[in-house]
């Protein structure tokens, strides 16, 4: 079985995007948003079928963790109200998708996080997704300010409301930024890997995980600069008098193959024990050309994985038993095999 950790619902009916644009608009304008447009299910499936659920099947993927499109939750526009009900209509769209396509998404909750605010509306959601909804984790973006980095880092207690939620309800998180609202930050090739290898260091800092053992946190895009940088990190933790990272973040912390070459893959394959790996192609997403080198699309992470130099057991952990692991509500979501 091959569990995809990293899925965006980025072909999202127009109506859905352009509500979006109505609401804001709103906002801006001092009234209250129009109501929520009607999509029917024939829309939406059409919209899974013809992207992700097609690049699935043509791929070999079995089942995609899925997520509202992660720059479009946008925490940094409107105000928390505005954030509350935009992440509700995303979190309800992802259900829709999960319950059309029964064994082939399991949902991933939106918070609504607005910067110096506090946390109990992103609680609040939270709750609702994955004890009415079955979502089986959630996006936690470390800096809802949008490139300008307000927020407290991740070890602050700011943050402990919905670690404690978490580690009740047994969910794990995607540490994932959105949109970036400065020039200086390019979304998907700085803003993202900027935040990503930002989220490491602020976690090797602190002790979060001495204060929340069972807490699991994902760091997409193959860690950001992390396993390029490994031996940086090992010595900085020495010089904070931290213990080694194996001990002090790695039963915690865990990397998606979200790399879009086989150099790197290998990279972090080799760097990175493969416990802490989980397999992630981020399609349909950041980056969606055809490599003019090997003829492929740069986000099938599946053929660099199944070139990588891994034993059939650490394969099938990185394809499917790390996910499970770290999502362990996911199993009622796994498709019915027949006998």
């Amino acid at each position: 079985m091959i569990i995809d950790c990293h899925g965006h619902f980025t072909t999202a009916p127009q109506a859905h995007t352009s509500w979006r644009q109505d609401q804001l608009q709103a906002f801006l304008d001092g009234r209250s948003a129009p109501a929520r447009p009607r999509i029917g299910d024939d829309e939406l499936r059409e919209s899974v079928e013809a992207n992700q659920l097609r690049l699935m099947q043509e791929r070999g993927a079995d089942l995609t963790i899925f997520s509202p499109r992660a720059s479009a939750m946008a925490h940094h526009e409107g105000d928390l109200a505005v954030g509350v009900e935009w992440a509700r209509a995303c979190n309800d769209l992802i259900a829709r998708v999960v319950a059309l396509f029964p064994g082939r998404f399991a949902g991933v909750c939106q918070l609504p996080q607005t910067a110096g605010e506090p946390l109990e509306a992103a609680v609040a959601e939270l709750r609702r997704c994955v004890t009415e909804l079955g979502f089986v984790g959630l996006n936690l973006n470390p800096d809802p300010s949008g490139g300008r980095w307000t927020s407290p880092p991740l070890t602050d207690p700011y943050w402990f409301p919905l670690y404690e939620a978490m580690c009740e309800l047994d969910v794990p998180a995607m540490v994932h930024v959105s949109a970036s609202c400065t020039p200086v930050f390019h979304a998907t090739g700085a803003h993202y890997l900027n935040a990503d290898t930002t989220a490491f260091m602020q976690l090797l800092q602190g002790d979060l995980f001495g204060r929340f053992p069972s807490l699991r946190l994902v760091i997409p895009h193959g860690g950001g600069a992390v396993p390029y940088h490994w031996g940086r990190y090992r010595g900085l933790a020495d010089m904070l008098g931290k213990p080694p990272l194996e001990e002090h973040l790695m039963r915690n912390v865990f990397f998606d193959t979200c790399v879009y070459h086989q150099p790197g893959v290998d990279l972090l394959l080799a760097v990175v024990d493969t416990a802490n790996v989980l397999f992630g192609s981020e399609m349909v997403g950041a980056v969606r050309g055809i490599d003019p080198r090997t003829g492929h699309h740069f986000d099938d992470t599946k053929r660099y994985v199944d070139a990588a130099a891994l034993t059939d057991e650490q394969r099938r952990a990185v394809y499917s038993g790390n996910a499970l692991t770290v999502y362990p509500r996911l199993r009622a979501a796994l498709p019915v095999r027949s006998a």
